[in-house]
């Protein structure tokens, strides 16, 4: 009768450490496949997700504040949340972080050839700086909120005479 008492308390007590080795171990299980998921979804989505800027050029010939950027979607995903990209801008240098809106210096956008900015299709940045710009090379660097970005130089000649 001892030895079925004693066999019994231990498979209680087996059972008992069971479920609270699974309770224990079973969320950090969950969390660590959920974190996997999740960042195999943000790298598929960075894969999809690919820009290139394919021209800028300051308007105008003298006294110039206004620059065109045109920079296409050359992945295989639809790019969202446009005014949640960073457009930095200036001089070789010396640039900065440009605002999307409004203030002294901003940047707006416009689909050229799409209704929403879908593979193929082409973004029109205009950015309109505080400051008029010189015949010195600048810097433009455009990135998407998932952190896929490309950047590119250009120069200009004033030809004011």
């Amino acid at each position: 009768m001892d030895k079925t008492i004693i066999t019994a308390l231990l498979i209680i007590a087996g059972v008992i450490s069971a479920v609270l080795v699974y309770n224990a171990v079973y969320p950090a299980i969950i969390r660590s496949s959920d974190a996997l998921v999740s960042r195999q979804r943000r790298i598929d989505e960075r894969l999809s997700s690919q820009i290139e800027i394919i021209h800028a050029v300051p308007w105008g010939v003298c006294n110039v504040d206004t620059v065109y950027v045109w920079v296409k979607n050359v992945g295989s995903s639809r790019i969202a949340a446009i005014e949640g990209c960073d457009v930095f801008f200036g001089p070789e240098g010396n640039f900065s972080r440009i605002p999307y809106g409004t203030g002294d210096s901003h940047w707006t956008y416009q689909v050229e050839n799409d209704t929403d900015w879908n593979p193929t299709a082409t973004l029109k940045i205009t950015i309109e700086h505080a400051n008029k710009l010189g015949d010195e090379r600048y810097f433009v660097k455009v990135t998407l909120p998932n952190g896929v970005s490309d950047e590119y130089y250009f120069s200009f000649d004033e030809q004011c005479g």
